[in-house]
């Protein structure tokens, strides 16, 4: 099958939707498709990049580490006609996820969503969240997964929300998977992670405790910073890891400085992604507070790399994290530290057939054929149900007046 994949982010851009993707194309093409990716264009990409079509774009609003595509609807359109492309998959509501929709129109092939993203969460990056309201965000969403011919939904919780905005088009949940095999890393020896915790000036009889994701405040972050006096009071040892960048690392470093822990947390930054399994496999816990995860590709890493969770628990966390050698949730934010100190106080050993099977549920391969399933169902699916009429002319002027927005110039 030749598939096209629409994306605002894409690799040299590190994002988990960026990453999924990635993972996605990898297995797909292991499975013989071909997969074609139409993106952004980007500063730091390689001047030639095998299979990737890159359209003019512009940084994103309150966002300008990410992009969004400009221009190119009949650029793409002409693509994706000589590649004879079977399906597109869109992975943005934004303006590839428009172009890709256009595309598939056109074409009169079927057209696959993920939603990787719960909107409400961010409203407050745009005008702190005065202007764009939580009804805009329904309606906007209703009409765009509405004219796709199905929608992958990463966990109960985006079905649950989709269902809210009145989506109506078959929903299939498939978690997101990784590549087990770059972190369960039986290459990387005690003394690597003793390099690690030296370089980090944690010593041996000390607690490493890993906060790993972008520094957002939706992320939560604060949460267990503000939390860490408590933590320390029953384990003077312990010291907190953050790896990440983003918008509000200055602001979390200000809070361990109020609190007067900046000795006890440190922020390294980015982290090269070669090197995060490095990280997980010298950590003592892995830890989260976010509440807007969708997909938790960190969580699946730490049980590919075996370091137990302490994280804020959703449907999709509570299943994850069903057997409590691999972790545990908590429920609100207020329970964090109280749960991390009653889980690290009973040193619950690591079951290894429990993490096996569970390597099996989170793996790339696993996702790569749930994918393709739906695929299938979905072609069969538009074939039985696809009207010969275009989305209507009112929608399609919609979404062009959307476009025409953001545009800097006219489409070539």
């Amino acid at each position: 099958m030749r598939i096209g994949f629409f994306t605002d982010t894409y690799f040299p851009q590190v994002s988990g939707v960026a990453t999924s993707i990635r993972t996605l194309k990898n297995e797909l093409e292991k499975q013989g498709h071909e997969v074609y990716i139409f993106t952004t264009t980007d500063p730091d990409a390689d001047e030639f990049e095998k299979d990737i079509v890159r359209m003019p774009s512009v940084p994103f609003v309150s966002f300008t580490d990410r992009r969004i595509v400009v221009r190119g609807i009949w650029f793409a359109y002409r693509i994706a006609k000589e590649l004879e492309l079977e399906l597109i998959h869109t992975h943005t509501e934004f303006g590839a996820g428009f172009l890709g929709k256009m595309v598939a129109n056109r074409l009169r092939i079927p057209v696959v969503h993920t939603y990787h993203t719960m909107y409400e969460d961010y409203l407050h990056y745009i005008a702190n969240g005065k202007v764009v309201r939580p009804a805009h965000v329904k309606h906007f969403i209703k009409m765009f997964v509405n004219h796709s011919t199905g929608v992958v939904c990463p966990s109960k919780r985006v079905v649950d929300t989709l269902q809210r905005y009145e989506v109506d088009v078959p929903m299939r949940i498939i978690p997101t998977g990784i590549e087990v095999a770059h972190f369960i890393r039986p290459d990387i020896t005690k003394e690597d992670t003793e390099r690690v915790r030296e370089k980090l000036g944690i010593q041996p009889d000390e607690l490493m405790i890993l906060s790993l994701s972008r520094l957002s405040y939706e992320k939560n972050i604060h949460v267990i910073v503000q939390q860490f006096p408590e933590i320390l009071m029953s384990y003077p040892a312990a010291r907190l890891v953050i790896v990440g960048k983003g918008p509000y690392r200055e602001d979390l470093e200000e809070l361990t400085h109020e609190l007067g822990i900046e000795d006890y947390v440190q922020f390294t930054g980015e982290v090269d992604h070669e090197d995060v399994a490095y990280y997980y496999h010298a950590a003592d816990y892995f830890v989260s507070a976010s509440t807007s995860e969708t997909q938790g590709l960190t969580y699946a890493e730490a049980i590919a790399s075996g370091t137990q969770c302490i994280v804020e628990g959703n449907d999709y966390l509570n299943q994850l994290l069903d057997d409590e050698s691999l972790g545990v949730t908590f429920e609100h934010d207020s329970d964090f530290s109280d749960s991390f100190i009653r889980y690290a106080q009973r040193q619950i050993p690591l079951d290894p057939q429990v993490r096996q099977n569970k390597l099996i549920e989170i793996s790339a391969e696993r996702f790569g054929s749930e994918i393709f399933k739906f695929y299938q169902e979905m072609i069969v699916y538009y074939g039985e149900n696809h009207s010969e009429e275009k989305i209507p002319a009112r929608t399609v002027r919609k979404m062009r007046v959307r476009i025409n927005s953001l545009r800097n110039g006219e489409d070539k």
